[in-house]
């Protein structure tokens, strides 16, 4: 029985039990929430984009979906808290304090623009955005206003939703958007990282160092620096366990990519095009690269319409692109897209939430249970935390993702080759049986030898490195795990008909 049936099975009976007690038969609030936890299970899971001011949240959403539906000005609706899921046709609800629903029309001219003018926004509680992008059909995407808000009452729908006052978690995992690390990031982050997934919670989080072409002042080598920057935030946030990586991304250049047009391709193979010295004048600054340039193969308010879009760092690169041989719209597209850091941040999440999403809705929906049934006491309480509690401890899923997110903050007896092996082992590179074995997944192709050997190799390893007399209890412990996920899966190949014995070809 997977994880995720057996906290169906806990949730069916509890909800057995209240119905068997005369003091909640009549409360339909009761088990409407009962079953709102039950559907989580079958809901994409939830990531909310996390962050201060201007930290670029609304347009990495963009970047993730790939079309421009969160607005990035400052309007009513970016103050708000804005879920975006997936749904046949495009629809806005404003959902108000007390229940209430409301439609909102929308209007799509270079970007979804939400009307408020029927709207109070002070009576809103958040946004349902429902659109048809295949982005969404698996992840649901919460865009929050900046912790860090000019107005308390923005910050304060964050923090509500990040960490609300009942201890329910209202998300599964976060993105969280850094400019700087201070003292209240980090602040943040403990207080979020103990409430989505509990002790599991800090596999639950990702940052990303956002707006990562300016942090080079748009040079061409501003990616280089934010990798530097990232580098320094992981290991700061390594020491206290909060995260596990830091991504440096631009999230303007990673949305001009995946909507790129053909008639600003023109524009910018022109403009590489032109005469070198003329150019490098303009793109010395800002002001140089609007300013009216007779020299120049395209005219000021085109070029104006390249900066909004791209950004210096953004056209510095592309003309560097198309210098260097690029010839068509697509393939500059590609280039944009995987320097902006957006591939390799999909690939951190599809690693960290996509291939654990079942486990991170599975843990959100038993510390939901657990509050719920401590709320609101019943005869059988104890009983359905019995269950619950040893489910959350001993899952091995579970214990994966708690020493993952205190591996790099423990001292251990490991030396670096060993935590690097234990950490792909117990799933910190994809739970995939080639992720985990650092395989490729030819390797695992049906006859292949070579993934069931290093299934039974690592188990070995693992085994003896467990004994190890000078061990201290941690190490002991993560070897142990590293152990199991081997075990589980050479348990696997074997279902699957895996010959051990057989000669290698």
């Amino acid at each position: 029985m997977s994880t995720s049936d057996r906290v169906r099975a806990i949730l069916g009976g509890t909800i057995e039990a209240y119905r068997g007690e005369p003091a909640f038969r009549q409360r339909p609030e009761v088990f409407y929430e009962l079953d709102r936890i039950g559907a989580r299970l079958n809901e994409p899971i939830r990531i909310a984009l996390a962050g201060t001011l201007k930290a670029g949240k609304s347009t990495l959403v963009n970047a993730l979906v790939g079309q421009d539906i969160a607005p990035t000005d400052a309007t009513e609706a970016t103050r708000i808290v804005t879920w975006f899921r997936h749904g046949p046709t495009p629809r806005v609800t404003a959902n108000h304090w007390g229940g209430r629903h409301s439609n909102v029309p929308i209007s799509h001219n270079g970007g979804l623009s939400f009307d408020f003018r029927s709207l109070n926004p002070a009576e809103v509680a958040d946004l349902d955005v429902e659109w048809p992008a295949e982005e969404l059909a698996e992840t649901t995407i919460i865009d929050t206003p900046g912790t860090s808000s000019l107005t308390r009452d923005a910050s304060e729908r964050t923090l509500r939703l990040l960490v609300p006052s009942d201890g329910v978690p209202r998300v599964d995992a976060v993105v969280f958007l850094l400019r700087t690390l201070n003292a209240a990031d980090v602040a943040l982050l403990k207080q979020i990282g103990q409430l989505v997934g509990g002790s599991t919670g800090a596999l639950g989080i990702i940052g990303v160092a956002s707006r990562a072409d300016e942090i080079g002042a748009g040079r061409i080598d501003a990616m280089l620096s934010a990798a530097d920057v990232a580098r320094r935030f992981t290991g700061e946030m390594n020491q206290t366990g909060i995260c596990q990586a830091v991504v440096p991304v631009s999230g303007l250049l990673a949305l001009t990519a995946r909507t790129l047009r053909q008639s600003e391709f023109m524009a910018l193979q022109k403009l590489a095009g032109a005469d070198p010295a003329e150019l490098s004048k303009a793109m010395l600054s800002v002001d140089r690269f609007v300013r009216t340039n007779d020299q120049l193969p395209v005219d000021a308010a085109t070029r104006a319409e390249l900066l909004e879009r791209f950004g210096m760092f953004g056209i510095r690169i592309s003309i560097a692109v198309l210098a260097a041989g690029v010839t068509d719209a697509a393939a500059l597209a590609d280039e944009l897209l995987e320097r902006s850091g957006l591939v390799a941040l999909r690939e951190v999440i599809d690693q960290q939430f996509a291939q654990r999403s079942d486990m991170l809705k599975a843990h959100t929906a038993l510390v939901s249970l657990r509050r719920f049934v401590e709320a609101f006491p019943i005869v059988a309480t104890p009983y359905v935390i019995a269950d619950i509690d040893p489910l959350l401890a001993d899952t091995h899923a579970f214990e994966e993702l708690r020493l993952l997110s205190q591996l790099h903050s423990r001292t251990t007896t490991l030396n670096d080759d060993e935590v690097v092996s234990l950490r792909r082992i117990i799933g910190g590179s994809g739970t995939r049986p080639a992720n985990r074995l650092g395989l490729n997944p030819e390797d695992l192709r049906a006859g292949a030898h070579e993934g069931p050997r290093a299934a039974f190799a690592a188990a070995q390893r693992w085994r003896r490195r467990a004994e190890h007399p000078l061990n201290d209890p941690f190490t002991t412990r993560a070897c142990r795990a590293a152990v199991r996920s081997a075990e589980a899966m050479v348990a696997d190949f074997a279902a699957r008909g895996y010959d051990f014995n057989a000669p290698p070809r």
